[in-house]
């Protein structure tokens, strides 16, 4: 049974992530320390709000560091949701120009509208094109519906980073992986059986 490290760094509401680890057979432990994030077999950022201030708490707390010998130097993988994929970043424009983790290359920009009927920010349900293969999405049939909730997206300098993308606004990158690092823009907690299913991939891939 995975260990999964969900981290606090006080800009989310984490019980509805941990209450779906637990659901998709892991062991969550809601954690700032970096005694806890050492046991992690599998690192999840949540994350809920602005950029800049995010990034403000993470550093405030360490846990940039913490988070980079345990992502970056030990390999354990990283999944993150909504601002926490954006964080995986280089940088983002969010309000200020704020360095991100820096872990995929690329900036974070604010979605535009394509036309009268798009909706800025963008929430509700919508599809999830899957570009090219990757272990979150085993068993995910291309088109399937998340849930969204958010204004700006993750704008990768490599295209062999992006793994599914969703036509809306203009269409925009929905999920990214580089080596063990994943992120997704939708809330896989909030998503229902395929959301539960991106999280049991997650937590059953191998190393």
């Amino acid at each position: 049974m995975r260990t999964v490290g969900i981290v606090d760094y006080g800009m989310c509401n984490l019980d509805s992530v941990a209450r779906a680890v637990e659901e998709c057979g892991g062991v969550p432990v809601v954690t700032d320390r970096a005694k806890d994030l050492d046991v992690a077999n599998r690192i999840i950022l949540p994350g809920v709000g602005a950029f800049p201030e995010a990034m403000r708490n993470i550093k405030e707390r360490s846990l940039d560091q913490i988070l980079y010998e345990q992502v970056i130097d030990k390999r354990i993988p990283l999944l993150g949701i909504c601002l926490g994929m954006q964080l995986l970043a280089t940088r983002g424009w969010e309000g200020e120009e704020t360095a991100g983790l820096g872990w995929i290359d690329g900036e974070i920009r604010r979605l535009e509208p394509s036309g009268e009927d798009t909706r800025i920010p963008h929430v509700g349900w919508n599809e999830v094109q899957v570009i090219r293969g990757s272990p979150l999405f085993r068993g995910i049939s291309s088109g399937r519906d998340f849930y969204f909730v958010h204004s700006y997206h993750f704008c990768p300098r490599a295209d062999s980073d992006v793994i599914a993308s969703t036509p809306y606004a203009g269409g925009f990158v929905s999920a990214v992986q580089h080596d063990l690092i994943f992120g997704v823009q939708f809330h896989p907690e909030k998503s229902q059986r395929v959301g539960f299913q991106v999280l049991k991939n997650f937590l059953t891939m191998e190393d």
